[in-house]
């Protein structure tokens, strides 16, 4: 099967090393054309691609007239989601499943950071001496507190091995009857959702951006949360309305926020979000990994095999779904 493969670099694969190079092309065939550009070099070698690895914007896509396959380099395939790509044949495939470990332990640098003070106390600088008292008092250890875990795919799985670590009670709820885990014995469905609000003291969101998701957490789903619960999210910031989240944080009904995504990104420098205190936030660095590039790549070379044999690729998603 001749094939042309076009890879178009991104944020979580910046680069092509030359050994990798030669890994998808030997995937590829002989016969194969492999070429690596930049994306706004895209246009002039997508015309004739059959697969291409990265982004895929509409307007490349109205001139991928051969088009067979996609693989994403990024976890979430929202941007996917226009009308034209999902209405095509074109299958789409990602990193859904390699990136649970990173973002799980993302999860936990925000948790700590709120409840053992630790980004206050950095804040603080040499001050803090001076504050100990104050830091201490605000200290919450998570052993036997109850974590509520929105989403249990590969990041909540991930999630919940950390969790478990830290002696924290779990419970998680998927739309999908998913196998639960070690760290769970059963997965709830997603009708479970006001009782697991109710029951957690934090509450992690793990769950892709859908329609179904995207603002999931808002004034009604934060006022079931018990008093003083944390919330943390590592995955689409559109899943929590930001306003109620504002005022439910400055109403001291939640604990703290511990957001790597917001739903506006970059997030302006006027959001409240920026000033509150018991907020700690990262610019969407928590998928960042020094073993994502080669995960990706792996999986990619992977089902170059497998897409060249007419076999499932690892990944696959569901348009429909949009996971």
């Amino acid at each position: 099967m001749s094939l042309k493969i076009l890879i178009i670099p991104g944020l979580t694969l910046s680069e092509i090393s030359t050994d990798s190079l030669k890994a998808v092309e030997a995937a590829a065939g002989a016969d194969s054309e492999v070429v690596v550009c930049e994306h706004s070099l895209a246009r002039n070698h997508i015309e004739d691609a059959d697969i291409v690895l990265g982004l895929v914007t509409p307007k490349l896509f109205a001139i991928a007239k051969k088009l067979r396959w996609v693989q994403s380099i990024s976890s979430g395939v929202d941007s996917f989601m226009y009308p034209e790509f999902m209405n095509s044949s074109v299958l789409l495939t990602s990193e859904k499943g390699l990136v649970g470990e990173h973002l799980a332990d993302h999860a936990f640098g925000l948790l700590l950071a709120l409840t053992r003070q630790l980004a206050s106390a950095r804040d603080m600088g040499s001050a803090s001496w001076q504050k100990r008292p104050e830091l201490r008092a605000e200290e919450v250890e998570l052993s036997g507190l109850n974590l509520g875990i929105i989403g249990f795919g590969g990041t909540g799985r991930s999630v919940a091995k950390r969790a478990a670590a830290f002696g924290l009670n779990i419970r998680a709820i998927d739309k999908d009857p998913v196998e639960h885990s070690g760290f769970v014995t059963e997965v709830e469905p997603s009708g479970a959702l006001n009782d697991l609000l109710s029951w957690s003291d934090v509450l992690c969101i793990c769950c892709p951006l859908t329609k179904e998701t995207e603002n999931l957490i808002n004034r009604k789903t934060l006022s079931q949360l018990k008093k003083g619960a944390y919330i943390i999210n590592v995955t689409r910031g559109e899943i929590i309305e930001e306003n109620a989240l504002i005022d439910s944080l400055k109403a001291g009904h939640l604990g703290g926020a511990g957001l790597d995504v917001t739903p506006r990104e970059p997030l302006p420098e006027d959001s409240e979000l920026w000033s509150l205190p018991n907020v700690v936030m990262t610019p969407h660095t928590a998928g960042a990994s020094q073993y994502r590039a080669s995960r990706n790549l792996d999986r990619f070379i992977s089902n170059i095999e497998k897409f060249k044999t007419g076999q499932s690729l690892d990944g696959l998603i569901n348009k429909i779904e949009g996971y």
